[in-house]
């Protein structure tokens, strides 16, 4: 696990790096779709806003945040995409202003957190570390939609170890999603960062079941921001074959994913 100030540090860098890509974009560019269905460039900012106001519950109010997750289970299939309708039918600039102010609302949270508190989550409780390695993970996974959806390049950066990390960490919970039994030896994970220098590396050094590649395309997998076929990723071991076809992130139903290039 990274240090706390430096993961919440990297949170406000990649939060602020999306903020400029949208920041002075036309309401028409707002209204772009995304390479999520039915989502547009305002539907993928509403459901950050949405999901920082979440985590907010989550470390402030864990009553509110229970009636959240009520709700939630209540309509399993629909309230993520209904929660980003709701602030996507915003005026952009009022969507924008929130997104900034619950943002900030939670990184104070996140910052001033007890050390050792843990906090409910949709998934497994979470540290407020770990809450704001999440949070990060899905700033930059949207903030890729986004990207796509305008055709801006972005620079792959060293936060993507954050992203790797909690992808790393999720891999039992892809399983848990789909009903099917996790494997029960760790995997080896090597993946090249962004500057070409060094592995970042997990587990086991003699582990027979291993992933290799560059980070990049690791964080892009496990988010689910493209297939596999169009990343150059290595399994090694039928285990990780496995792995590399259902892994995901972020909590909640296992994903769709995204189909291969050129699918039809």
């Amino acid at each position: 696990m990274s240090d706390p100030a430096v993961v919440l540090d990297d949170l406000r860098s990649e939060s602020e790096e999306l903020d400029r890509l949208v920041g002075r974009l036309s309401p028409e560019r707002w209204a772009a779709p995304t390479p999520a269905p039915r989502w547009t460039v305002a539907h993928q900012i509403a459901h950050l806003a949405w999901t920082d106001r979440a985590a907010l519950l989550a470390l402030t109010d864990s009553d509110a945040f229970g009636a959240e997750t009520a709700r939630a289970l209540a309509a399993p299939n629909t309230f993520v995409d209904d929660g980003a309708a709701e602030g996507a039918a915003l005026p952009p600039d009022e969507l924008l202003a929130r997104w900034r102010t619950g943002r900030d609302a939670l990184h104070t949270a996140l910052r001033h957190a007890p050390p050792g508190s843990r906090f409910p989550w949709y998934g497994p409780p979470m540290s407020a570390t770990a809450m704001a390695t999440a949070r990060l993970m899905e700033t930059w996974a949207h903030g890729q939609d986004v990207a796509d959806a305008l055709g801006a390049e972005r620079r792959p950066t060293d936060r993507l170890r954050h992203v790797a990390w909690i992808g790393v960490r999720a891999r039992d919970y892809a399983y848990l999603v789909r009903g099917l039994p996790a494997p029960t030896a760790p995997f080896r994970v090597e993946l090249t960062p962004p500057d070409g220098t060094g592995l970042w590396s997990y587990g086991p050094e003699d582990a027979p079941q291993r992933i290799t590649g560059p980070a990049l395309d690791f964080c892009l997998l496990v988010t689910q921001r493209a297939h596999r076929d169009d990343l150059a990723l290595r399994a090694e071991g039928p285990d990780a074959d496995t792995w590399l076809s259902i892994a995901q992130a972020f909590a909640g139903p296992a994903g769709p994913g995204r189909a291969p290039k050129g699918a039809a």
